[in-house]
This record gives C-alpha cells, sequence and structure tokens, in this order.
C-alpha cells in the first residue's frame, strides 16, 4: 500500500509539470487512499520547495518507480551520492555568500542609523556603542549581571518589522542578565525597575555575523522596548531531611 501511496503522490507532481500547457486532471479524493495520497503529495511538495532548487519532475518520479519496482536505475547508487553531495556544496557555497553580502549591507546601514539616532535629543550613548532612550524611569532597584530579571519586551528591526513580543503571547519573562545578548545585559543594568527604556542595539552587542534563523539576518542592528518588572530572588534549594 505505501508503494502506490507514494506513487500516487509523486504522479501528481509530475501532472503539474511545467512542460504540460492543459491543466493537469484533478484527481476525485473520494476514497481514504486518495486523500491519504493527496496529503503525503503536499508533504513531498514541501520538501522540494526546500531544495531552493528546480525539479526535473520527469526524471524524479522515472527515479522513484524505477527504486520501488526495484528495476535497474540508470545512476548508481553511488554515482547519486556524488552528484548529491556536490549539489549540497554548492548551494551551502552560495547561501554562505548571499549571507556575506547581505550581512554586510545590514552591517553598513545599522552604522549610518546609529549615527544619525545619536544625535537625537533623548538619545545617549554607551562607550560599548549601545543607545538608549528613557520612556518611563522608575524608582526600585537596578540589577546586576547576575540577577535574575522580569521584563516585558518587543523586539523590531530598523524597518519596524516585529519578531518579537512578550506583549503579544501575554506573558513576562524571566532570564539570567547575563544569559541574553550584550546589549541586554548591559542595557537592562541601566534601568531601575519600573523602568521602560527603548534600546538600539547594534549587531555587534546582538547576534552579530550569524544572525538568528530566519527573522533576524546577519549583521541586524535591532531595537528594543523593554520594561523592567522585577528583580527575582533565586530560590533556595531545600535540603533533604537526614
Amino acid at each position: 500500500m505505501k508503494k502506490y501511496i507514494v506513487v500516487a503522490a509523486v504522479a501528481m507532481l509530475a501532472a503539474c509539470s511545467q512542460q504540460e500547457s492543459s491543466a493537469p486532471k484533478q484527481a476525485a479524493l473520494d476514497t481514504e487512499l486518495s486523500k491519504v495520497s493527496y496529503a503525503i503529495g503536499l508533504d513531498v511538495a514541501n520538501s522540494l520547495k526546500g531544495l531552493g532548487t528546480d525539479i526535473d519532475r520527469a526524471a524524479f518520479t522515472e527515479a522513484l518507480n524505477v527504486q520501488l519496482d526495484g528495476a535497474k536505475a540508470r545512476l548508481s547508487a553511488e554515482e547519486a551520492i556524488k552528484i548529491k553531495q556536490a549539489f549540497f556544496q554548492k548551494r551551502a557555497e552560495k547561501q554562505a555568500e548571499e549571507r556575506k553580502t547581505a550581512g554586510a549591507a545590514n552591517k553598513a546601514k545599522g552604522e549610518k542609523f546609529l549615527a544619525e539616532n545619536a544625535k537625537k535629543d533623548g538619545v545617549t550613548t554607551t562607550a560599548s556603542g549601545l543607545q538608549y532612550e528613557v520612556l518611563k524611569m522608575g524608582d526600585g532597584a537596578k540589577p546586576v549581571a547576575t540577577d535574575k530579571v522580569k521584563v516585558h519586551y518587543r523586539g523590531t528591526l530598523l524597518d519596524g518589522t516585529e519578531f518579537d513580543s512578550s506583549y503579544k503571547r501575554g506573558q513576562p519573562i524571566s532570564f539570567p542578565l547575563n544569559g541574553v545578548i550584550k546589549g541586554w545585559t548591559e542595557g537592562v543594568q541601566l534601568m531601575p525597575v519600573g523602568s521602560k527604556f527603548k534600546f538600539y542595539i547594534p549587531s555587534a552587542l546582538a547576534y552579530g555575523e550569524r544572525g538568528a534563523g530566519a527573522a533576524i539576518a546577519p549583521n541586524s542592528t535591532l531595537v528594543f522596548e523593554v520594561e523592567l518588572l522585577a528583580i527575582e530572588a533565586e530560590k533556595p534549594v531545600e535540603k533533604s531531611a537526614k
């Protein structure tokens, strides 16, 4: 059964080939097998999209059917491995070059922004290059780097794109202050409890050349609004009775 499900999924891909000028005939999703086949077809298509390259659907379909049927493939296992290794190596090199180019552009953009931002009233620049603006000054204690703090925050890119927000989640976050990016470790120590600051964090004090996932590109300058709610004491370790 597995064989026919996979073949059906791939057949749908082949039917959608760019080489065909007419619209593909829709499959009747009226049985459990057809529905499962369609669902698997969606998974296969998403996996192929993840390769970041066009697929020769005819060749792909032929290879899968040959393998499932136990027929002789036109490429040996060794040849197939070498071809795939060369492809993925080439793709990795291309992606690395693209990240390097994007990183250089982001760094220049960030430096220009910070240079202009430093001239604005109310913006203070520290020796490290961190910039901050006081939105609300609290009257509580200031944390030190080894403290655990509780905050609400919102993070954006320079173009205003929001990539994270505890406000949207409806839940503040607690963390050791020395366990986050350098810009946070330095900046939050400037805040008395009850304060709300806006931080402009150079890439070197954020995620640097590596970036962070798909949302934060390499060498991105980040903007955070941070509200310091509390300095949390660590819970004492209970000693077991002897």
